[in-house]
């Protein structure tokens, strides 16, 4: 885990520190990033150092409560047309062929949570692959902070954005680890959002999971071509209110919607490197989300 610079042995010691004490519950996820970018320099050079000396496979595997596979981690580049979309893609070891699901970043950019959550599923024996919303807008390498990522964005079109994402699913059905038609899709706030649009329009889909994302206009819920999962905070009434609603809809039109309210849990709840993780409602909404994975894409 060398560094190139003259307090690289004391940086590397600091960084095993951080890891352990997280690996000890001492730090939260949000605290040892942060902690390890100000070592690095940049969230850039963290997530670097993070996939080059295989702490990114180690604290995947303690989210996931105990995979022992071993995983790869590497961004890709595929395209829309004449279009180049950016990602970073999560493989198990072995050649498969494996299950795959499109991992859909909230409304900031393709951060290490995203390609962490990419991780866990790869633990899990998923090819999971995270598309970078961004790349229409230079790719989240080119936004100075989180804040630009969220204006710029807000600049893409659902037209834009969909299609970026059904590139994402033809392209994960050319690759040979992958078991062809055996897709999904997840999303987290405005990819939640996107995951459920997504639901309206591609046939490559045979699942998708929409973590605290508004559901598509009614009457366009008669278009969803596979079962839904919804997974929703209880304080977080702007996108929770409408479930009642959207449940009735989904079964008016006989589409399988299932769905579940985490008391207590407000929106982005899974995000453990936010102020509003809940740990407890997190780990049953990850066992819920591959139970209902495994029913549609392994059977």
């Amino acid at each position: 885990m060398a560094m190139n610079n003259p307090n690289s042995q004391s940086n590397e010691s600091q960084i095993e520190t951080l890891a352990s004490n997280y690996n000890q519950g001492t730090l939260n996820r949000r605290e040892f990033l942060s902690r390890l970018a100000i070592l690095t320099g940049s969230m850039a050079a963290a997530h670097l150092l993070l996939e080059k000396s295989g702490l990114a496979q180690v604290i995947s595997q303690k989210e996931t409560q105990g995979g022992t596979i071993q995983i790869s981690g590497s961004d890709v580049s595929y395209p829309n047309g004449e279009i180049p979309i950016g990602g970073y893609l999560a493989t198990p070891s072995g050649a498969g062929p494996f299950p795959a699901i499109l991992v859909i970043h909230e409304n900031r950019d393709l951060n290490e949570h995203t390609r962490d959550v990419a991780r866990r599923f790869a633990i899990e024996g998923f090819v999971a692959l995270a598309p970078d919303a961004l790349s229409r807008r230079g790719g989240t390498a080119s936004m100075k902070t989180p804040d630009e990522a969220r204006t710029a964005i807000g600049t893409i079109s659902a037209e834009e954005a969909l299609a970026d994402l059904e590139a994402g699913l033809a392209y994960l059905d050319t690759l040979p680890n992958v078991q062809k038609g055996r897709l999904a899709s997840i999303g987290f706030c405005w990819g939640g959002a996107r995951s459920f649009a997504l639901a309206t329009q591609s046939a490559r889909l045979r699942a998708a999971i929409v973590f605290y994302g508004s559901a598509p206009p009614i009457e366009q819920l008669d278009n969803v071509k596979c079962p839904v999962l919804g997974i929703y905070g209880e304080t977080d009434e702007r996108i929770t209110s409408r479930v009642p609603e959207v449940a009735s809809a989904m079964k008016a039109a006989g589409k399988a919607f299932d769905f579940h309210i985490y008391p207590r849990a407000g929106h982005a709840f899974f995000n453990d490197t936010g102020e509003r993780y809940d740990p407890l409602a997190a780990a049953d909404a990850w066992a819920r989300s591959l139970r209902f994975l495994r029913a549609h894409l392994e059977n």
